[in-house]
């Protein structure tokens, strides 16, 4: 193919891949745990991070990344001091992010220009550094989930009764956080700050809705969040639009026509009964 012969587009689906690999497979476990918006939240927090490297002079990517981090960490200890209010540490942080990125945003002349990047993503965007970033992640990220995959499914249906079985329910779970916040913030570069949970979350959506069991969930979530970042670089390139958003929509398509087969096929089901 024509665009593939161009560095930018290899970067960019080399880092599409990889993020499309470990973006669905997070978000599974981030809807079995109900913290979908955790990664919204901290999609705001590594623009602060970000926004706090141009201001700083230091390599944006590397500052949105560690505070992506730092972002996840907090969120899991304000969880667990805030126990009955599950939503309340999310709520905090996103406002903290967003007021941070705002007010650092306006120390600096021109800095809201160079943001509609990290905003919407670029597929020029992509450096030979978040590529290394994001393929670090992706490895770790893979590991982790490999490895750690029967406490993590304890931990993710019943934290109680995980702890009852030996799991280190603290440490897993702040690792856990700490992940979560390395995976957005590798993914903003292609996504974009605004649309970097619906690369996590949309794919998990469509699997968790067809699957039959767990496996097959990761599976369908990967598969589909594969399709959806190749094909939506591909629009991206030949029609000039932001390539979150295309991937977003494209993504947005499949989790709807799996709502509209799903129900034709009970009402099949119905009428076979009846």
């Amino acid at each position: 193919m024509e665009m593939l012969g161009y560095e930018f587009m290899q970067r960019a689906f080399w880092a599409g891949g990889l993020i499309g690999i470990i973006g669905p497979l997070l978000g599974v476990y981030l809807m079995l745990r109900r913290q979908v918006l955790m990664a919204d939240t901290l999609s705001h927090v590594s623009l602060a991070g970000v926004a706090l490297g141009s201001v700083l002079h230091l390599n944006p990517a590397l500052s949105g990344f560690a505070v992506a981090v730092i972002g996840g960490l907090v969120i899991e200890q304000l969880r667990r001091s805030y126990r009955t209010y599950s939503e309340l540490p999310v709520a905090i942080i996103m406002t903290s992010g967003l007021a941070l990125a705002v007010v650092l945003m306006s120390l600096k002349q021109n800095l809201s220009k160079s943001f509609s990047s990290y905003l919407f993503g670029s597929i020029v965007a992509v450096s030979d550094t978040q590529l290394r970033i994001i393929a670090v992640v992706a490895a770790v990220g893979l590991v982790f989930f490999i490895v750690l995959r029967r406490p993590l499914y304890n931990l993710t249906f019943d934290e109680e009764t995980a702890a009852i079985g030996g799991v280190h329910v603290g440490l897993l779970s702040f690792s856990f956080a700490v992940l979560t916040g390395m995976t957005v913030a590798a993914a903003m570069p292609v996504v974009g700050v605004l649309l970097v949970s619906a690369l996590i979350v949309l794919p998990a959506s469509i699997a968790l809705r067809i699957a039959s069991g767990f496996t097959a969930a990761i599976i369908i979530a990967i598969g589909t969040g594969l399709i959806g970042v190749f094909s939506g670089l591909t629009a991206s390139y030949y029609v000039n639009t932001p390539p979150g958003g295309t991937i977003a929509l494209i993504l947005l398509v499949f989790l709807l026509m799996a709502i509209a087969i799903q129900k034709l096929i009970r009402r099949r089901n119905r009428k076979k009964h009846s």
